[in-house]
């Protein structure tokens, strides 16, 4: 399969991390936007960029996700002690 494939993307979402995703993304936009890059430079940056803007994404939606299973799991603890109280 060629790179950029969904694959290729699925894999490189579970090796990248937040930051790496996020300091590489910040890297393509200064890059797109310093210009003096040929249109098929350009193009790739972008999809580059849109590649990186999803893993930040996805990753910032599943430590959501965590950190409300992990405040949902302490409310609920909280009222089963409220009930044993009564």
């Amino acid at each position: 399969m060629a790179a950029g494939t969904s694959t290729d993307a699925g894999t490189e979402e579970t090796a990248l991390g937040y930051e790496e995703a996020r300091d590489e993304l910040i890297e393509v936009v200064r890059r797109l936007e310093a210009g003096g890059t040929s249109l098929e430079e350009s193009l790739a940056l972008w999809e580059r960029g849109e590649e990186l803007a999803k893993v930040c994404r996805r990753r910032l939606e599943g430590a959501r996700a965590r950190l409300d299973a992990s405040l949902a799991a302490e409310r609920a603890a909280e009222a089963d002690e409220e009930e044993e109280d009564e």
